[in-house]
């Protein structure tokens, strides 16, 4: 699960920046003005969902036109969409749940991944099947940060993104736990600041949510 990423020192997707924007591009024209504008705010992973028939055209747009960011695709719930997803540009992958079938396509596509779980089993077959990397989704709907707590302890190795309900008030407690490495979100990226192509107001929020991570000076 490797894949050259912008910093030497980031391993993996989760050490990119402590929040992983959860996109949904619905007019390609706004793809590259806005991961530019998260790249500025100091969020460079950018997750967008296959949720629209122009996600594959966003990604395609921000790989080619926006170099400091990281591109990812979200929703990836098949193999033709792990092989389309890879040829658009995207960095890594992520999926709200997983197969076989999916695993063995994320695992061969030569970028990280990162498959969704919600329940301690999963977790377990994957560990299992040599994938330390995750989603916990739905976050706050499977049990929050209680629940990831409870499974620092059986199952350190494993480590998270959370996402799902994830907002600026509940991200520090999850980033705060020693197996969360980011969390997704959408918070930064109102339908509204969209719409109206307000990327001042999305940079300054994606400011705020790379800010969540840092330790606060004594």
């Amino acid at each position: 699960m490797t894949s050259p990423l912008p910093s030497a020192s980031a391993a993996s997707v989760l050490d990119l920046a402590p929040v992983v924007p959860v996109v949904v591009v619905s007019d390609v024209s706004d793809a590259v003005p806005l991961a530019r504008a998260l790249v500025a705010g100091g969020l460079p992973a950018i997750e967008v969902t296959l949720r629209t028939p122009a996600a594959l055209d966003a990604i395609r747009a921000i790989a080619g036109a926006v170099p400091d960011a990281v591109v990812g695709a979200g929703t990836v719930l098949t193999s033709e969409q792990v092989t389309d997803c890879v040829a658009a540009g995207a960095r890594f992958l992520v999926s709200p749940g997983w197969t076989d079938s999916l695993l063995a396509a994320m695992r061969g596509s030569g970028v990280p991944f990162l498959p969704g779980v919600s329940t301690t089993s999963e977790v377990v077959a994957l560990l299992e099947r040599g994938v330390r990397e995750m989603k916990f989704f739905p976050a706050q709907a499977a049990g929050g940060t209680a629940y990831l707590r409870s499974l620092a302890g059986p199952l350190p190795q494993a480590r998270f993104c959370p996402t799902g309900g994830i907002g600026p008030a509940t991200a520090p407690e999850y980033l705060s736990l020693p197996n969360v490495g980011c969390v997704g979100g959408s918070w930064m990226v109102p339908a509204e600041a969209v719409a109206a192509g307000d990327w001042g107001r999305i940079e300054e929020l994606a400011r705020g949510a790379a800010g969540l991570g840092r330790p606060v000076p004594d």
